[in-house]
């Protein structure tokens, strides 16, 4: 089976949640039986549209077909091209005649029903399965004191998660719903219709663009320099709006963008600082307790300050053991990196390494895998400089290695 296959399969699989909820509570109505009722915690949402189509499905048993049909049409009356709405409506009419459906299961053409189903199975799995409210997302270790806010992407849940800056640690303000690449995730080559899995920066706004983009697009910096490292390519991997026509589309629809709805879009722009706002993009975030969470950072700030000791040592065998044997930069691998790093200290008599502004992210796609972007001062008694770096480092054997780090220049 090949991996676009495998991957949508998986989601006719999962997209029975939706569709078996909506015909139980539908068919209660109908028939009288009183079953079918969905349960959801009480919630602030982020998009009163996305909160109106919630409301209507959850609230059938309790409510009852009268109220869902007003519910619906009001949110029909404010966004009269969610193409969803009118589908959740139809049934609803179906149903109120002792017809129930579940999500135009009885159309015609599954090509143009099934993205709906998709659509409306992933808002709905946001509240009645949604992460945990007090554990933390696995990935955000810790944020720089420039970096107001980050964006959390999980793909499986078809949802960017916006965390604020708490004295470094995440907290989270909101989240909405978003759209990717048709082809699902993990793009490698320029063409394939996937969204990248990764952490990138933010590089602009543009608002000048065609309606098919919405209000405006942010373009992030894929790829990045894990990525050309590992032979990635592509570009114009951007967050955007979409055209006037349309409300909002299916959860996998996009040529590997990430598409929020228009006003969506909006709301998000004030928790963006363009050139600071980390966009971190990964598939089924894992969240943690407080205290795993609490253990997992300062597990690997622990090798990192070893680091730092070790080069301040002037020992080249202790500085090197902090780096792994798959340490290459773009023109080096290890053995040409370390023998120009001991000639390099052969010359020093002394050597400090301040370090400030430090973020890190465990990154996306390996529990074995750190991201950790810093200030760095070094002092030595030839030479002193201020730079920006950026490492990756690697879990072998239980021990975190250095396998590549670079100079930030942008």
């Amino acid at each position: 089976m090949t991996g676009k296959a495998s991957f949508h399969n998986g989601v006719r699989v999962t997209r029975t949640l939706a569709v078996v909820s909506f015909a139980l509570a539908a068919s209660a109505l109908a028939d009288g039986s009183g079953g079918g009722a969905i349960a959801i915690p009480a919630v602030v949402f982020s998009n009163e549209a996305e909160g109106a189509l919630v409301r209507t499905i959850t609230g059938l048993r309790e409510h009852g077909l009268k109220t869902a049909l007003l519910e619906v049409d009001k949110l029909l009356a404010r966004n009269p091209n969610y193409k969803l709405g009118h589908m959740i409506r139809g049934d609803l009419l179906m149903a109120r005649a002792g017809q129930p459906v579940a999500f135009a299961s009885t159309a015609a053409s599954a090509a143009s029903v099934t993205p709906l189903q998709d659509e409306a199975r992933v808002r709905l799995k946001r509240y009645t399965d949604g992460p945990p409210t007090n554990f933390l997302p696995a990935p955000l270790l810790q944020l720089a004191p420039k970096q107001s806010h980050v964006l959390l992407i999980d793909t499986s849940r078809s949802r960017l998660f916006v965390y604020a800056n708490d004295l470094g640690r995440p907290r989270y303000v909101t989240d909405f719903y978003i759209s990717l690449g048709r082809n699902g995730v993990d793009k490698s080559r320029e063409g394939d219709a996937k969204t990248p899995i990764g952490i990138y920066n933010i590089l602009a706004l543009k608002d000048k663009l065609p309606d098919f983009y919405g209000p405006g697009a942010y373009p992030l910096s894929y790829p990045n320099d894990w990525d050309k490292i590992n032979g990635r390519n592509g570009h114009g991997i951007w967050m955007h709006g979409t055209p006037s026509e349309t409300y909002a589309r299916a959860p996998w629809a996009t040529d590997g963008c990430i598409v929020l709805t228009n006003e969506d879009l909006a709301r998000l722009s004030k928790y963006v600082d363009i050139g600071r706002t980390p966009v971190v993009v990964g598939q089924a975030v894992e969240w943690r307790e407080p205290e795993a969470w609490e253990a997992e950072r300062e597990g690997f700030l622990t090798a990192f300050r070893k680091w730092k000791g070790d080069w301040e040592s002037l020992d080249a065998n202790r500085y090197l053991s902090n780096y792994s044997r798959n340490f290459r930069t773009e023109s080096r691998d290890f053995n040409s990196w370390a023998a120009k790093k001991r000639a390099t200290n052969n010359g020093k008599t002394w050597v400090k390494v301040g370090v400030s502004d430090v973020s890190l992210f465990e990154y996306p796609g390996s529990h074995d895998l750190m991201m950790i972007s810093f200030e760095q001062d070094y002092r030595s008694n030839n030479l002193s400089n201020r730079t920006s770096k950026r490492q990756y480092w690697s879990r072998e054997g239980g021990q975190w290695r250095i396998v590549h780090e670079a100079v930030v220049t942008s």
